[in-house]
């Protein structure tokens, strides 16, 4: 039984065959994104606040701070916690509630890239070892999905990393002060993570796909990708790649790095 608002049959199998004859309905190539569009600054109650549009997909990314504990295994070094929420505005597909299986490994997706990466200098954070450490959050919106929501979320963590500001904290009243900001940046190491999707549609690798193409999608890999190494891959889907897809994946995620981040640079500077 087909559910409301799936893309129809006669729409995926037009995508298929558009792909065998080189083409997306779009006009891109396979390994071309849409145009990416960064807006800083869209909450004034955050650390650092971004939107993000990759083609019509938009996110909220915020960044909070505050002071706490740190994790057992980790007595010298900040927390870290990402998490996503998708907002049934953002698409018809998504129903009030808890969030689903999508929004919580979006969440862990960019927790795993950042995370592994060392993008945030976490050992930085510590206030005193084994009391006080900073904890950054990293919360994302979704406001509209047409598709690729993941590398979205991924540019849109990142970016609202580099423009946020520590706030500031009274050590004698043991409290952070929300609305005032010190001059202080979260440190941050020069690579910089990005989040590329690859998703196989038949015999063909494609990146950021709309919706309709996601859903034709039989498999995709998620690649943490700075611009000398590769910090993570998460698979998902059921379909298996072939080793020789994976070496092309990787191949191409080092040239596509290299074209987003110039993308995304303009707007982080």
């Amino acid at each position: 039984m087909v559910e409301l608002y799936e893309t129809s049959e006669i729409t995926r199998e037009r995508i298929k065959k558009y792909l065998e004859e080189g083409k997306r309905f779009d006009g891109r190539k396979t390994d071309e994104f849409r145009e990416i569009f960064i807006e800083p600054g869209v909450s004034k109650n955050s650390e650092g606040s971004v939107k993000v549009k990759i083609g019509k997909t938009e996110v909220f990314v915020g960044v909070k701070m505050d002071v706490t504990e740190p994790y057992a295994d980790s007595a010298d070094k900040g927390n870290l916690m990402v998490t996503a929420e998708f907002l049934p505005l953002s698409s018809p597909r998504v129903e009030l509630g808890p969030p689903k299986f999508d929004a919580i490994e979006v969440g862990r997706l960019i927790d795993r890239i950042i995370r592994e990466s060392k993008f945030i200098e976490l050992e930085k954070l510590c206030i005193k070892e084994g009391e006080k450490v900073w904890q950054v959050f990293i919360d994302i919106y979704t406001i509209n999905d047409d598709g690729n929501l993941v590398d979205a979320a991924g540019i849109g963590a990142i970016a609202a990393l580099k423009m946020a500001k520590i706030p500031k904290y009274d050590e004698k009243e043991e409290k952070v002060i929300h609305d005032e900001w010190t001059n202080k940046n979260i440190p941050l190491t020069k690579d910089i993570p990005l989040s590329l999707t690859f998703h196989k549609i038949g015999s063909h690798i494609i990146v950021d796909p709309t919706k309709e193409e996601e859903d034709v999608s039989e498999t995709r890999v998620t690649i943490g990708a700075s611009e000398d190494y590769i910090s993570s891959m998460q698979k998902g889907g059921e379909t298996e790649l072939k080793k020789e897809e994976i070496e092309g994946i990787i191949d191409l995620s080092e040239k596509l790095y290299k074209k987003i981040f110039l993308k995304v640079e303009k707007f982080m500077k």
